[in-house]
């Protein structure tokens, strides 16, 4: 029987970065995942959309209008659903998503650079009716407001949908979301994804779980105002995880994150793929008895380790 292990593996320098948060797709440390990612596993299915205004500061004014809710379903739509400002849309899931080591899924917005972002917070639920946010984080400025089609760093950024442009996903970790009764991490049947009021004007301004206003491009008062939503694609589901023929516990690899070398905790022969987050295959090695792999020659980024032992199937991942 041929068994087979994938591990999501955090690559580092050896130095600090002078950075808050990753940077953008395509640079060394970006967590962006390219929508033609192989670690996707499905898709949005179901959509519910509750518009916003195209201005916050005319609150009877018309909402935003565009795009077909439906065009946020499947993986292959390049349309999008405008949410507006401060408007949501919550998604439903064929099957759930699951809390995984590393992120479960990923969120994409239609941002036409790396600086162009319309941002979201995310929640999620296991009923539909108690949802629960990720701690989310902005350190931009907010002595000035970002103008409509102003500029946002995404490295001051963490954990807000919209943070990498089009074509690549936010991804989330449900670690991150603080425990709760109300809460089953194993079985998200709902994500709700709601848009960023950019401005910073007290009265009508978002905030961060930290308090501070988040500051981007605002006012954008056209239909197609607001956060952009495009697609919820899905790493890590419930049928995955609790399939009875993996043993998530036969090899363990060490160190996670690392710079240099992997090792993994295993007597048994095995081949290894690793590839990155657009599913390019970036090392190949045949079978044999590995307890180390030398990792000092890849980019930092996140990579998959896809580990194949005798003859029975399994799935691992882990950071």
């Amino acid at each position: 029987m041929i068994r087979k292990l994938l591990f999501t593996l955090l690559l580092t320098t050896s130095l600090v970065e002078a950075q808050s948060y990753a940077p953008a797709a395509g640079q060394a440390g970006s967590t962006a995942i390219a929508k033609s990612s192989t670690v996707f596993k499905g898709w949005a299915t179901g959509i519910n959309v509750v518009r916003g205004p195209q201005d916050i500061a005319n609150p009877t004014g018309p909402l935003a209008s565009t795009g077909d809710p439906t065009a946020a379903l499947g993986g292959t739509s390049t349309g999008v659903v405008c949410l507006g400002d401060g408007g949501s849309a919550t998604l439903t899931f064929g099957v759930p998503i699951a809390n995984g080591p590393g992120f479960d899924f990923a969120v994409f917005e239609n941002g036409f650079s790396d600086t162009f972002l319309e941002l979201a917070f995310v929640e999620v639920s296991s009923n539909g009716v108690n949802f629960f946010r990720f701690p989310s984080h902005s350190q931009t400025q907010t002595t000035t407001q970002i103008g409509g089609f102003g500029a946002v760093d995404c490295r001051y950024i963490n954990n807000l949908a919209g943070k990498y442009r089009v074509n690549f996903g936010t991804p989330f970790d449900l670690s991150d979301v603080p425990n709760n009764a109300l809460l089953d991490k194993n079985n998200i049947t709902h994500v709700r994804v709601i848009d960023v009021i950019g401005t910073i004007n007290p009265l009508y301004a978002s905030h961060d779980s930290f308090g501070n206003i988040v500051n981007d491009p605002y006012s954008t008062p056209y239909p197609t105002g607001g956060f952009d939503l495009n697609a919820v694609g899905v790493i890590n589901q419930k049928t995955l995880l609790s399939a009875k023929n993996f043993d998530l516990a036969s090899v363990t690899v060490y160190p996670n994150p690392t710079s240099d070398v992997v090792y993994l905790d295993t007597d048994q022969q095995s081949s290894i793929l690793i590839y990155d987050m657009g599913g390019n295959i970036r090392k190949k090695l045949p079978e044999a008895q590995y307890n180390e792999v030398q990792v000092s020659d890849l980019n930092p980024g996140i990579y998959f380790f896809e580990i194949t032992i005798d003859d029975k199937k399994q799935r691992k991942e882990s950071l």
